[in-house]
């Protein structure tokens, strides 16, 4: 498998509260990780960096996953105990209190890829069926469309739209979301943070189909599109493509 992660601060913010990457087990499986930290003096960027490290951590340590039902078991375990480290330090450090971070994060083997989720960063799948959006959203805004209070235009322009229902860190009860799908030769997947999503539409990071063996290349391009929109986000994103079992390019 090829995999290729980058971040980039945006055209506005100060500092970069994103964080993530790839990692492999020793099984040469991939974790790939996406968090978009937010609140506090600065205290988005613990939170994000926090969940990424400890998932990283955790990930170097873990064994072969070897069904989706383990990786499933897995993450849920994982994200829990990333959350609980989160409010304990927010609650030892009081300008980190009320911090919290988006997450999304995929297990990728050479069968099958879980996706687990809290928040409103996403995961997308291409495959012999197409491009398509496998997360939903946790955000008040794809709630009202879910519900059908508003349409998916009102929804780009609707000014509550950062509003999110779930995030990690800021509760001790969480519920992540998850799902496993197969993952074949010539799939790619892509997560990234709403950074990227609020300023290029699903139907223009479909072009990640044609980017085979380059990632790098699409990556690159798809922040720099964001950038060119405005930035006034932190933009990032991981994907991760399978082209064979043991090729790895962007590893973090």
């Amino acid at each position: 498998m090829n995999g290729y992660f980058l971040t980039d601060q945006g055209q506005v913010r100060q500092h970069n509260e994103d964080a993530g990457g790839l990692y492999h087990n020793a099984n040469n499986q991939i974790l790939a990780v996406v968090a978009d930290g937010m609140g506090g003096h600065r205290a988005g960027d613990v939170a994000s960096e926090m969940t990424a490290s400890n998932l990283h951590t955790k990930w170097q340590q873990a064994g072969r996953m070897a069904t989706p039902e383990q990786a499933e078991g897995w993450l849920t375990q994982a994200i829990h105990e990333v959350n609980e480290d989160i409010l304990n330090y927010a609650s030892h450090h009081e300008d980190c209190i009320g911090m919290g971070t988006t997450v999304v994060a995929a297990i990728c083997t050479e069968q099958f890829v879980t996706v687990a989720h809290i928040g409103d960063s996403r995961c997308y799948l291409y495959n012999s069926y197409g491009f398509k959006q496998i997360t939903q959203d946790h955000s008040l805004v794809n709630e009202l469309v879910r519900s059908g209070q508003i349409s998916k235009e009102e929804a780009e322009h609707h000014p509550r739209k950062n509003v999110l229902l779930k995030a990690l860190g800021t509760e001790s009860g969480i519920t992540v979301e998850r799902k496993s799908l197969m993952f074949e030769y010539g799939d790619m997947l892509l997560l990234c943070s709403d950074g990227l999503t609020n300023k290029v539409t699903d139907e223009e990071l479909t072009v990640m189909a044609s980017y085979q063996g380059k990632l790098h290349e699409f990556s690159h391009e798809m922040i720099r599109l964001a950038n060119q929109r405005g930035g006034e986000d932190n933009i990032t994103l991981a994907v991760v493509e399978y082209d064979s079992p043991d090729a790895k390019e962007g590893e973090a």
